[in-house]
């Protein structure tokens, strides 16, 4: 149902029920997150594996010139979150950027972002549970168990906290990204202190030498760069989360503007800085894909157990993204669902005010990622990683154009827009979007996997096709049953 038919209805109704919200999806829930928990959920979803195991394959790759691609990625990440911080203000909503896809696309963008979302964490969350198993397995004491055994359980856990209430998921997500936060700060004072005293790392003198003598910023040319950056995009998901966690917040409009202003000097700070330091200490090809960049950096100066704290950190990381999926995909399934565009049994919530058919929704999909760690553990991490990457891209560019429509309503006098504001529009919008199909496209460049996960978006459209067909009159049905509940007047 569009913004206007509920505006409209709204006006001439009682106005006990103009206070009825935008989106039924927002109803029922509690206001448990704190500033700190946001504001930690905006450091953790900037935070993760990408960095903390994936920058060694791709300082390998790509060498110094990594962090020129964190950077220009992280530009246009923080344009997404920019512009969704302040569709947060116009409206909070726990239902996010489906609500807002609901409001200015009508209820196809809305299904189609919702999905696509969907299809996002819940292959995001196979991922977590297979990463999970891979990294408990580092520990002798775990091989003997089957990577399907571990996953199971790493679910299990993740789900019972899920479920709880939504200030347990704040809080739990607060200490994930702390450590994180710790370790990355940790790590950076002893890099900073080796460059200082030209403490000799794994036989290299650290400083810009490191560089110059290997090729310099550039070593393998342009090439390598640009074709690193569509991991690198997928590094900077979960930043959208910050807009799902509003509609549980008591002060949105203060507690969002911070939370996503920080976003950038953090993703300077975290991501820029430590590929800028990890490049002057050791050259890129001593770096691998399999092992954490900074574990390699710590066990060349000898730094005792410095696999099993890394090990540690990243397994972190692993179940605080498998944890935010799950909350993330349950609000917005509700939100679908109050729709008629999701299951029914999506929309329910049990007496923590936690909308617990969603979450069990996306875990039944990660259940059958522990099926795949059955069958192909070897391949289960790399296949449904590529796979999230579409739904990411797809929930980044339908955020963009929702601002756009937004920003447009706005310069026609239809809406009010925030002080909180994405400057440049229309062209920020666009380059983002046109930065983010780029990306898309250069997964044609790996035969192997990225190929192979382009194939899939025709059968993808096919199934979103057919899925809209099987949904659209309940959506109608919907639609014309909220807008005839807010005409009525109230006795």
């Amino acid at each position: 149902m569009s913004k206007e038919a509920v505006d409209s209805a709204q006006a001439t109704t009682h106005p006990q029920v103009a206070r009825t919200p935008a989106d039924a999806g927002d109803a029922g829930y509690s206001k448990d997150l704190k500033a700190r928990h946001v504001n930690m959920i905006a450091i953790g979803g900037a935070i993760g594996t990408g960095l903390l195991l994936g920058a060694g394959g791709r300082l390998h790759n790509a060498g110094p010139a990594l962090a020129v691609a964190y950077l220009v990625c992280g530009v246009f990440a923080f344009f997404v979150v920019r512009a969704l911080g302040e569709l947060v203000l116009y409206r909070p909503s726990s239902g996010s950027f489906v609500s807002y896809a609901r409001e200015f696309l009508g209820e196809k963008g809305a299904y189609v972002a919702g999905w696509m979302y969907f299809l996002n964490w819940s292959t995001t969350g196979i991922a977590d549970i297979t990463a999970i198993a891979l990294y408990t397995h580092y520990w002798s004491m775990f091989t003997s168990i089957p990577q399907w055994v571990l996953a199971l359980i790493a679910l299990a856990v993740v789900l019972a906290v899920n479920l709880i209430s939504v200030k347990i998921f704040g809080e739990m997500e607060f200490w994930f990204a702390i450590i994180k936060v710790a370790t990355i700060v940790g790590f950076m004072l002893i890099s900073i202190f080796l460059l200082a005293t030209q403490h000799k790392v794994g036989g290299h003198t650290p400083g810009l030498s490191v560089i110059t003598d290997n090729g310099g910023v550039f070593p393998h040319g342009v090439m390598p760069v640009v074709l690193v950056m569509q991991g690198v995009i997928f590094a900077y998901a979960a930043l959208e989360l910050v807009g799902v966690a509003a509609g549980e917040t008591a002060e949105p409009e203060k507690v969002v503007p911070r939370a996503v202003n920080s976003i950038m000097w953090r993703v300077g700070l975290f991501y820029v800085g430590s590929v800028v330091l990890l490049a002057l200490l050791l050259p890129g090809s001593v770096y691998s894909a399999d092992q954490s960049p900074f574990v390699t950096v710590l066990s060349k100066i000898g730094v005792p157990a410095a696999g099993d704290v890394m090990n540690l950190v990243v397994l972190t990381a692993a179940m605080s993204s498998l944890n935010s999926g799950l909350y993330s995909t349950g609000r917005i399934l509700r939100s679908m669902a109050m729709a008629g565009s999701a299951p029914k049994f999506t929309a329910r919530m049990n007496r923590s005010q936690v909308p617990y058919g969603g979450i069990l929704l996306t875990c039944a999909v990660c259940v059958l990622g522990v099926g795949l760690n059955y069958l192909v553990p070897s391949q289960a991490f790399e296949i449904v990683l590529n796979v999230a990457s579409l739904g990411i891209i797809s929930t980044w560019v339908i955020i963009m154009l929702c601002h756009m429509l937004f920003v447009r309503r706005a310069r026609a006098g239809l809406v009010a827009r925030p002080h909180f504001q994405l400057k440049f529009s229309p062209v920020t919008e666009i380059a983002t979007i046109v930065f983010l199909l780029v990306c898309l496209g250069m997964m044609w460049n790996d035969p192997d996997v990225g190929r192979k996960t382009l194939y899939l978006i025709p059968l993808l459209a096919v199934m979103l096709v057919a899925g809209w067909f099987g949904v659209r009159r309940r959506v109608a049905k919907n639609a014309d049953q909220e807008l005839s509940e807010l005409s009525e007047p109230t006795k």
